[in-house]
């Protein structure tokens, strides 16, 4: 595990890139009755979240290998291998990779729109990397009951 996330040992859910990040839409509004999305993602040391805010659901982090740091409202929880953050909706939010190494994290929400979101704004695995349009990002993310508020709070 050190240092080496395996993007090749996933099942389910086709691998897109969203923001460049390796990701999997494990489960959406198709296959869930609109009632949950599961998506997971590997994230370099040092990737930040926008702070934003779900309208419509509710937001769980778990990692699977590495750690980060999710921030809820002004309380900041440190996750290492196995932990997990619960961001109700409606309450601002993000999160941040520590250490040195990659991050395998799950991300639950409590509705379709996230993964909505993702699977409208995420590209072929095989697309050049380029930067995100942010205009063509925020109105999705409006379109799924997000809100991007900005970076981080540090």
């Amino acid at each position: 595990m050190h240092g080496t996330v395996e993007a090749n040992s996933h099942c389910g859910g086709e691998e897109v890139l969203f923001l460049g990040l390796p990701t999997w839409i494990k489960a959406s509004r198709q296959n869930t009755g609109g009632r949950l999305s599961l998506i997971e993602q590997i994230m370099p040391a040092g990737f930040e979240s926008p702070w934003h805010v779900h309208h419509s659901e509710d937001e769980s982090f778990y990692v699977i290998e590495g750690a980060m740091t999710v921030i809820v409202g002004g309380n900041r929880i440190s996750l290492g291998q196995g932990g997990y953050a619960f961001g109700p909706r409606g309450i601002a939010h993000g999160f941040r990779i520590d250490g040195t190494t990659p991050a395998r994290i799950l991300l639950f929400t409590t509705g379709g729109d996230f993964a909505d979101f993702i699977a409208e704004t995420s590209v072929a695995r095989d697309t050049p990397p380029s930067p995100p349009d942010m205009g063509k990002l925020m109105a999705a993310a409006a379109r799924h009951q997000l809100e991007i508020l900005g970076p981080l709070p540090q």
